[in-house]
């Protein structure tokens, strides 16, 4: 198939062509894989300045999103592709091919990394769900930034650059620009934008902004950051955000309020403890959605009210498929037992082709497994969270897998909140996340005069 830019994705491919290191901070669904294949194609044979790339990606991206976008194109054909995934030798198999373009899924960088060590090959990298590497104390930023002296084009892809605070920023712009901009250190930046918000002595729980901080985050990255909103962009069909308020039983509100406030449940075979504040509302979350793991670790369920709107919901579909999103294996297991028809994602077995195809009735998915890269719009426009999510990345990501280019149908997003629960905290957390991470995207945003607002996309 022969592949027309949109000039917002010409834009995308120019900026990458122009900055040795930069991020395309560009909503779910504005093509970024493709933006950036074209570029690499002009990298690799106009201007003859790189061999091979490689990209860092979510596992289920690294399998199928990049190599099937090759695939589709006419002028991304002639790639090559060499996927480092699977077993030890199948990995140092993978690298021993000649390609064009590596693949490996983020949970192997630190085994890439300590395999060639200073003798890292690629000069060009691609972080694709850039936002993964937020954590300055995770294993693979610090394998990254080991090599990062060594690569000479670091491309950053997100459409979630702060999922949960400015905080979460000074990581990947680090692996952009070797901490140019935001410091050489996660302190030093800290200390300059930040003070403590929560804390004990000396230990500090949370941290906020210190006046004027904001802008100047935004104005340190403005040069190699630029930000598109598919609403800016896209004639996407309207979506409808609907909470389905759960009325607990009079029952199950006592055994919810008395975890909440004594840390225990007692049942009838033994009891659910919670030894902190984290792992109490994690507890919670999971009463709230009728199930919970004793101290054996064995699923206790509590009421099946979430089960009953979700059959609801899908009766009021009238046949359509509908996307569920669960948080605990119990909920899944509750879930297949109820639904006959329901299977759970599984890419290799063909069921992103098998939904889009309209053979699937219910998919069920952990948004963390399927929350990026997944091509699902074709195949259905009604999703539903059965459990919630702190993360508004995995929220967001997981949204968009039907609220995306190509889709036809309005979508509709239904949360089931159990009323007086930790679920309605949840979606008002959501919500304030989501006005943060709107201040950065706007702030960044590309200023492309010549594309008019929906213009035959």
């Amino acid at each position: 198939m022969r592949a027309i830019l949109h000039k917002y994705q010409g834009y995308s491919k120019d900026w990458i062509l122009d900055h040795p290191y930069c991020a395309l901070l560009l909503d779910m669904g504005l093509g970024k894989t493709l933006s950036s294949l074209t570029a690499i194609v002009e990298l690799l044979t106009a201007f003859e300045i790189i061999e091979n790339v490689l990209v860092i990606a979510p596992l289920s991206v690294a399998e199928k999103t990049w190599t099937d976008e090759i695939e589709k194109w006419d002028h991304l054909q002639h790639l090559t592709t060499s996927k480092i995934l699977g077993s030890e030798k199948q990995r140092k198999a993978a690298l021993s091919k000649k390609a064009d373009v590596y693949l490996v899924n983020r949970e192997n960088v630190v085994w890439l990394v300590e395999h060639f060590g200073r003798r890292w090959p690629f000069k060009t990298v691609i972080i694709d769900e850039l936002s993964s590497f937020k954590s300055s104390r995770s294993k693979r930023f610090k394998a990254l930034r080991k090599v990062r002296p060594l690569m000479n084009q670091v491309i950053g892809l997100t459409g979630t650059p702060s999922p949960n605070s400015l905080m979460d920023l000074w990581a990947q712009i680090y692996l952009l620009d070797q901490g140019e901009r935001l410091g050489k250190t996660i302190t030093e930046y800290r200390n300059r934008y930040f003070v403590p918000a929560q804390k004990n002595g000396h230990i500090v729980y949370s941290w906020q902004l210190v006046p004027g901080a904001e802008e100047q985050i935004y104005s340190k990255i403005s040069d190699i950051c630029i930000s598109m909103k598919a609403k800016d962009y896209l004639k996407l069909p309207p979506r409808t955000d609907n909470i389905v308020e759960i009325q607990l039983s009079e029952e199950s509100k006592q055994k919810y309020k008395e975890l909440e406030r004594h840390y225990v449940l007692e049942l009838a075979e033994a009891d659910v403890v919670a030894s902190n504040a984290a792992t109490l509302s994690n507890k919670l979350l999971q009463l709230a959605n009728g199930c919970i793991y004793d101290e054996n670790e064995d699923a206790r369920e509590i009421h099946q009210e979430k089960l009953e709107a979700l059959e609801r919901i899908i009766e009021d579909s009238q046949g359509q498929p509908v996307l569920v999103f669960y948080q605990y294996k119990h909920d899944l297991a509750r879930i297949l037992k109820r639904f006959k028809q329901a299977k759970v994602l599984d890419v290799k077995a063909g069921d992103i082709q098998k939904w889009n195809e309209g053979k699937i009735p219910i998919l069920l998915a952990h948004p963390q497994s399927a929350g990026h890269g997944l091509n699902l719009q074709r195949g259905g426009h009604i999703v539903v969270w059965f459990g919630l999510t702190w993360s508004l990345e995995y929220y967001q990501q997981a949204n968009a897998r039907l609220d995306r280019q190509g889709q036809k149908q309005p979508v509709i997003v239904h949360h089931l909140v159990a009323k007086g629960t930790i679920d309605e905290q949840v979606m008002e957390a959501l919500k304030n996340k989501e006005a943060g991470q709107e201040s950065l995207m706007s702030a960044v945003k590309a200023k492309i005069r010549e594309v008019k607002l929906c213009q035959k996309l």
